[in-house]
């Protein structure tokens, strides 16, 4: 397998106007892998995207797609790449077999026995126009067009919008089958619990700024529990300062909340010093997790950034 990143970006910043939508992006994805890449609306996750496919032009830095540039080899990526964008617009009045079939001439041909059986793994009617068609159902004209072609790698953007849970697992397998053969897959979201059954790793990014890359299952292994005490009177947040493993508390009335990792009993020490009438405890959300151990870079993003212009904005919509 080749050493050559899939995916390659270094030092990528794109200004609009005096706003930075990103800033001093560098990343490396390797061949053979999903590669989550999450932030709210409007973090940057569009802009990173655009830039890659050449669709704007970075005002700093570069990218590259199988070691190819991004912007001086942009007709030959089109031959490796697959993309499905958060805004997808196809003809209404072709069905999607039309549509499909405009699509693999513009490519110069595809396996269409591959296409079919893509079709009957999602469960996508390609004899009826687009334009009649729900939007979840546009969505899967959208993922087999970007599949069609067996491309080396593939970028979508907010792909499971309108698809029901079957499909979306039937997705998640063929996602998982295309990177055991040694392709790529970037698969950019607003929601982690949307990528953290098939990624491999996750990069997050806030207004602009690249915070931290993981391996989903190092983030895994940073799991918070979340345990909720009720006590028999009210109990001051400060009597669990500095507890072990606790990484922050809350109080409403009589009951306290607290996330920790590893042993509970540094907490339980503190808390049956006082009357304790009931416990409960759960997991806690990977977004809760990442945004508890990355806070003061999270901060820091913010605090860097001003809210995005209008017209920034329109060119940043996931």
């Amino acid at each position: 397998m080749t050493t050559t990143p899939a995916i390659e970006t270094v030092g990528l910043t794109k200004r609009f106007g005096d706003f930075t939508a990103v800033q001093d992006v560098s990343l490396q994805i390797g061949p053979g892998e999903i590669f989550g890449f999450l932030g709210p609306n409007g973090a940057g996750k569009s802009t990173t995207i655009r830039c890659l496919l050449d669709l704007i032009r970075p005002s700093e830095g570069e990218c590259r797609i199988v070691g190819l540039d991004s912007r001086k080899d942009a007709v030959e990526i089109r031959r490796h790449l697959g993309f499905l964008p958060s805004d997808l617009a196809l003809y209404p009045n072709l069905t999607g077999r039309e549509t499909l079939e405009f699509l693999a001439n513009l490519r110069g041909g595809v396996d269409w026995t591959w296409v079919d059986a893509l079709a009957d793994r999602l469960d996508a009617d390609l004899g009826k126009k687009v334009g009649e068609l729900s939007s979840g159902n546009r969505q899967k004209v959208g993922l087999i067009q970007a599949f069609m072609n067996r491309p080396e790698v593939v970028i979508l953007d907010e792909p499971i919008t309108g698809l029901d849970p079957l499909v979306q697992l039937e997705f998640h397998t063929l996602m998982r089958e295309q990177v055991a053969e040694g392709r790529t897959v970037f698969l950019s979201s607003h929601t982690l619990s949307e990528v953290e059954r098939v990624a491999d790793r996750v990069g997050f990014i806030r207004r602009g700024h690249l915070i931290a890359v993981e391996r989903m299952d190092e983030l895994k292994d940073k799991a918070l529990r979340r345990v909720t005490l009720e006590f028999a009177h009210p109990v001051a947040v400060d009597a669990f300062d500095g507890v072990e493993g606790v990484h922050s508390v809350s109080a409403e009335g009589d009951t306290v909340t607290a996330q920790y990792e590893g042993s509970m009993a540094p907490l339980l020490k503190v808390a049956t010093a006082h009357d304790v009438l009931s416990l409960s405890s759960a997991s806690v959300d990977l977004d809760e997790i990442f945004l508890e151990f990355y806070r003061d870079e999270v901060s820091e993003a913010e605090g860097d950034a001003e809210d995005v212009p209008a017209a920034a904005a329109a060119g940043e919509r996931a």
